[in-house]
């Protein structure tokens, strides 16, 4: 296992570097001048361009800017925020709490509701309820997340009134349910397709039928043999999926009104802060990294025939 885990790590070096060698390239590649932008209307200091250009290392060879970055990375340095001059751990820090607590909530809907309804679907299959549940997760799999984000903030937000429709209070809870949820609903459907196909499957594996046959009760037969093997496919599928949560909080919490990750994105975006941009992208690759490693040493935790070698 500690050679599999080593080995691991050494391979995430090269996937980090080639991930953030294209994001630093594809922005600084872009049309127009950070520098510039920050005049607006007005006619630039050229002499002022030209010290920021030098000080921020603007002057350089792309390859050489990238080498600097990768060295600042060494002793967590993302860079410079150009428009603040504020250094990029400090804006990701200030925006990250937000964007955490609505991934872990959206996450924990994801994981607790998809595999329910999953677990009931495939115990069920063929039945009103597994065809209920088919048809409600097939219509969430059908409506973008900027269309069930809008129903959300309507119905249950402005017109119910059961809660509030825009996020007031980032470290509330309570607030954060909505945008939760409607970050939580494609995955969601997808987690409980995925159970369900997994439980139908694994229902008529032989090892069941030799649970039932040693006479073990239908309640620990699921639990301890049918549900553990049916979640290895669902395990991967969750450990992408929480990357993906983070970065899909963009559009989240654009509609909700909440200042995190990928709001910080979106403005870097239209801004043309490539710092920002890649220190952003750097830490979601690290994150995907790590829960990849995690995920894959789940599988022996939930197959005991799997072995690392």
């Amino acid at each position: 296992m500690g050679r599999y885990v080593a080995r691991r790590l050494l391979q995430m070096i090269p996937v980090f570097i080639g991930s953030t060698f294209i994001i630093f390239m594809m922005m600084y590649a872009l049309p127009g001048d950070p520098i510039r932008a920050l005049w607006g209307e007005r006619a630039p200091d050229q002499a002022q361009m030209a010290a920021m250009r030098e000080e921020l290392g603007l002057n350089d060879h792309i390859l050489k800017q990238y080498w600097d970055y990768l060295l600042g990375l060494l002793q967590g340095d993302f860079g410079t925020q150009i428009r603040s001059r504020r250094e990029v751990t400090e804006v990701i820090g200030d925006a990250l709490p937000a964007t955490l607590r609505l991934t872990v909530m959206a996450f924990s809907i994801i994981v607790v509701v998809g595999i329910g309804l999953g677990l009931v679907a495939g115990l069920r299959a063929g039945r009103k309820t597994d065809t209920a549940i088919l048809f409600v997760t097939l219509l969430l799999i059908s409506l973008p997340v900027f269309v069930i984000g809008y129903l959300y903030q309507t119905y249950p937000g402005q017109q119910w009134g059961w809660i509030t429709p825009v996020v007031q209070d980032s470290e509330n809870w309570g607030d954060l349910l909505l945008p939760a949820l409607a970050l939580a609903s494609l995955s969601l459907a997808y987690v409980a397709r995925l159970t369900r196909s997994s439980i139908v499957e694994n229902r008529r594996a032989d090892y069941m039928r030799t649970a039932k046959a040693k006479g073990l009760t239908r309640t620990r037969a699921v639990r301890v043999h049918l549900l553990r093997n049916s979640l290895i496919p669902v395990v991967t599928f969750l450990g992408v999926n929480l990357g993906e949560l983070m970065t899909g909080a963009i559009v989240t919490e654009g509609i909700f009104n909440i200042h995190g990750i990928g709001r910080l994105v979106y403005s870097a975006l239209n801004e043309r802060e490539g710092a920002t941009v890649v220190g952003v992208v750097s830490f979601v690759i690290v994150v995907y990294l790590v829960v990849a490693l995690i995920v894959d040493l789940l599988y022996a935790v939930l197959d005991p025939r799997i072995r690392y070698a």
